[in-house]
């Protein structure tokens, strides 16, 4: 299977991915992954079920690692330092490359303490006047200060799934990530809240680069640059069919497969 991916020239790179593969145990879930996720930019990952979306961006913060027994082959480089480095710290990597999940996971306290929890757990001690100003400043980037501003320190677990969500948001900036993975996180909201969601990355690429897999082509055609389509072979091994600009991929791709995909005609 070959994979088709598009040439880069100035655009910088945030993550580079090169001939990754994963293993649950001795199982292979994803054979020789190449990509480019550039600075700035929405690169969604799309494909059916079980081809290894989910997986792929998990490894990207190595979180994957919470799930059991995994193994990786291949490099993933951040700005230009291999995260599977023996020495790397992954609660800095883990600051540096947030996850939003599909399911919206708010800590049973209040908003503020939610926004908050990462900032007070980090390294560095930050003064409450500074906090409260982080705390503000997040969920303001996260488009929702103005409906929790006077109820922040109500609990977090009292909000809509929509707003869940955006404060979960809230809390991966509040301690300053370069990057921010999604993981179909609009797969459980009204298309009120998914349209929240989906004008807060607009707005977040000036200052992130954001990875999200999405099931929804029409979400996948609205708020990506770039677009990789993913799928399994015939053992079941996910791999990358084609990587592209979103209007090349949903209009012309290189790929049958991806044509069959985006268009319809299976998955």
């Amino acid at each position: 299977m070959k994979e088709v991916s598009p040439q880069f020239n100035e655009l910088e790179t945030a993550i580079q991915v090169n001939n990754l593969s994963f293993f649950y145990g001795t199982v292979r879930a994803l054979e020789s992954i190449n990509m480019s996720i550039l600075k700035n930019h929405v690169t969604a990952i799309i494909g059916p079920s079980g081809c290894g979306k989910s997986t792929f961006i998990k490894a990207l913060n190595r979180i994957g690692e919470l799930e059991g027994k995994v193994r990786t082959e291949g490099e993933v480089q951040l700005y230009g330092q291999n995260i599977y480095h023996p020495q790397v710290n992954l609660n800095q990597l883990r600051r540096q490359v947030g996850m939003v999940f599909q399911k919206p996971n708010p800590f049973p306290m209040s908003i503020y303490e939610n926004v908050a929890y990462g900032v007070k757990i980090g390294e560095e001690k930050v003064q409450r006047g500074e906090l409260d100003n982080i705390v503000e400043s997040s969920l303001q980037g996260a488009a929702i200060w103005n409906e929790v501003k006077d109820k922040l320190h109500k609990s977090a677990l009292g909000l809509s799934g929509g707003q869940q969500q955006r404060l979960c948001i809230a809390r991966a900036l509040a301690v300053k990530p370069k990057v921010l993975l999604m993981d179909e996180p609009c797969s459980a909201l009204d298309p009120i809240a998914t349209v929240k969601i989906e004008d807060l990355m607009h707005s977040l690429r000036n200052d992130l680069t954001i990875a999200i897999v999405t099931h929804n082509m029409q979400q996948a055609a609205r708020i990506s640059d770039y677009t990789a389509f993913f799928s399994t072979d015939e053992s079941r091994i996910g791999r990358m069919v084609e990587f592209g600009e979103t209007k090349q991929i949903f209009s012309s791709p290189v790929d049958r497969r991806t044509n069959d995909y985006v268009s319809g005609r299976f998955g």
